[in-house]
């Protein structure tokens, strides 16, 4: 289902910068519902009700598209992430646990944590490539303050803890969250499915043992 279309073309200021959000905004939800994957920029300017052709007026490609969504993903898991932990004395399981429910109820980013170092970073010019990453520092900063304040860590070790909860995360979403091949392939044959993973319940266990060995409690 496309948007209804309350211009024909942006000329204004402000119509441009609605044409712009109304094109992530397609992307947000393809990218939800779809899969990072299956994200076209045709399928982007369809459902935005642009032709595909005008979508370059605004973003030079799918991948600036998914780069753009993955940099807001960022932004919001580190607020919110600071804002579990504001005031409070987290063990590692609630640590772990703090990280990993925030993460889970980004679905939409933890789908394109795989995508960025693979695909996203690599088919951007140089200048947006620079910005994402400026941004992404910054809210891994956000991260660690709020680790290090709120439990035994200290800002090396918080900062260690970030990396390997983000490269935890990203393989582990995708393997939780199967093709549907794999999953008839699952469903017909169980004794291939010993790799299926739960999600949450997973990451959670992987962070707070690394917490607990950071901190000589393994």
């Amino acid at each position: 289902m496309t948007h209804p279309k309350t211009f024909q073309r942006a000329y204004s200021r402000h119509h441009k910068e609605q044409r712009a959000a109304d094109l992530l905004e397609a992307a947000r939800v393809l990218g939800t519902r779809e899969g990072v994957r299956a994200v076209t920029l045709t399928a982007i300017a369809g459902h935005a009700g642009v032709h595909a052709s005008a979508v370059r007026r605004y973003y030079s490609s799918r991948e600036e598209i998914l780069l753009s969504l993955a940099e807001e993903g960022y932004r919001d898991w580190s607020e919110d992430v600071a804002a579990r932990l504001a005031g409070r004395r987290a063990t590692s399981d609630e640590l772990a646990r703090v990280l990993t429910a925030s993460l889970a109820a980004r679905p939409l980013f933890c789908d394109l944590l795989t995508h960025v170092p693979l695909t996203l970073e690599r088919e951007v010019t140089y200048e947006r490539v620079h910005a994402f990453k400026a941004v992404a520092l910054a809210c891994v900063e956000t991260l660690v303050t709020a680790i290090a304040s709120a439990g035994a860590l200290d800002t090396a070790q918080a900062g260690d803890l970030v990396i390997a909860v983000i490269a935890m995360a990203a393989p582990l979403w995708q393997a939780a969250h199967p093709a549907e091949t794999l999953t008839r392939l699952y469903a017909e044959e169980p004794g291939l499915a010993h790799l299926g993973i739960a999600f949450e319940p997973t990451l959670v266990r992987l962070v707070s043992a690394l917490a607990d060995g950071m901190t000589g409690r393994a």
